[in-house]
């Protein structure tokens, strides 16, 4: 059976294109579905302001008439202005369980980056580190979170019989947070704010956040600056996530320090939405938007979700200090068990804050790379 592939250009082809993993996945119970509506917005330049610095291009490939893969390929030219490499990266690989669509997805994503100059390409990669970024290599029965991934174990295979090699790892735990522990977090905070005259940020409303979210994006880039894959965020970024994402907040759990007038660090957490996402089947209406209204006001698990604080207080306990407050929010609301998001397998200060709980490390998910 021959494989045609199409550059996506018509409402249809995009349709194809965002409605192809709810083919793949249907029948899985981990698969978290996104919102449709979101998907095409990425691929759409007046929405997605990442397209201003990078080159993107989408293919779907058809058999017999019907989808049965799909691949992008970006190139991030702020990110490889930053490192001085000719990277590429792919993104967004869905497929069917057949080697014919998949060397066809990669041949041609490689060699539109082989025309542009580029040298390597490494992935699955979104836009920004705020993208959906990895592959699952380990955790197919556990649900990810909405900040995850999911996939099915033969992509790693075929990657891997393609040439790709691993570049790094993301590690996700599950947390199980006791009241001994909280407690005793809560003292430790406490002394830490004494210490170091530390202030926390509590917010009502979320509402009462969305003024504050150029500072907590300073505290992001200032973080996260020497991570891989890291660009800083613009004042067009910083909206478009804002509107993406704060919409999902519970105050309750939303938690900045400051120290002077600075503010100095900050966390997110949300109520896991996995659930909501899988019965809203990429739709907010009808019924979507009920099921994640009622998951954020009611919520069962929690994600960590994002977090940072500005690399000179990186000594002042002030992550410490976030994570009680949340720990404390959780105790009083009879909640127990958090879903932290990717955490690379080499910041190995996050990863041993995590071993300190009672825990597992469940996923795990890898960027490849390939010369070409």
């Amino acid at each position: 059976m021959s494989v045609t592939l199409q550059t996506i250009q018509s409402k249809k082809q995009k349709n194809d294109f965002v409605n192809l993993p709810f083919e793949i996945y249907k029948k899985n119970a981990y698969w978290v579905p996104p919102l449709k509506s979101d998907e095409l917005k990425s691929m759409d330049a007046g929405h997605n302001p990442a397209m201003r610095f990078c080159d993107a291009e989408y293919w779907i490939a058809y058999q017999n008439g019907k989808p049965a893969g799909r691949i992008a390929a970006i190139i991030n030219h702020k990110y490889n202005e930053k490192v001085g490499k000719k990277l590429g990266r792919f993104s967004k690989l869905e497929f069917f369980d057949n080697k014919e669509v998949f060397v066809a997805l990669m041949d041609k994503a490689i060699a539109w980056m082989k025309q542009k100059g580029m040298k390597t390409v490494h992935g699955p990669l979104g836009f920004t580190n705020l993208d959906n970024q990895g592959l699952l290599i380990e955790g197919f029965d556990y649900l990810p979170s909405v900040a995850s991934v999911y996939h099915l174990p033969y992509y790693q295979k075929y990657l891997e019989d393609y040439g790709f090699e691993k570049e790094i790892d993301w590690l996700e735990f599950r947390l199980n947070i006791g009241a001994k522990a909280i407690n005793k977090s809560m003292r430790g905070a406490k002394l830490l704010k004494k210490r170091f005259g530390l202030e926390v940020i509590r917010f009502k409303k979320a509402s009462d956040v969305l003024p504050h979210a150029k500072a907590l994006f300073e505290v992001v880039n200032d973080a996260f600056a020497s991570l891989p894959f890291v660009i800083p965020f613009d004042k067009e970024m910083v909206d478009m996530y804002v509107e993406k994402y704060f919409k999902i907040i519970n105050p309750k759990y939303v938690y900045f320090v400051k120290k002077g007038d600075e503010l100095a660090g900050f966390f997110l957490a949300v109520p896991s939405l996995s659930r909501a996402m899988q019965k809203g089947n990429g739709k907010l209406f009808p019924f979507g938007f009920y099921h994640i209204k009622k998951a954020i006001k009611n919520p069962e698990v929690i994600d960590f979700f994002l977090g940072g604080v500005k690399p000179e207080y990186d000594r002042e306990g002030i992550a410490v200090v976030l994570y009680a407050e949340i720990q404390n929010q959780m105790l009083k609301d009879g909640l127990h068990i958090v879903e932290t998001t990717g955490n690379f397998e080499t910041n190995r200060h996050v990863i041993a804050n995590w071993k300190n709980f009672d825990h597992i490390q469940h996923k795990r998910r890898r960027c490849f790379i390939k010369n070409i």
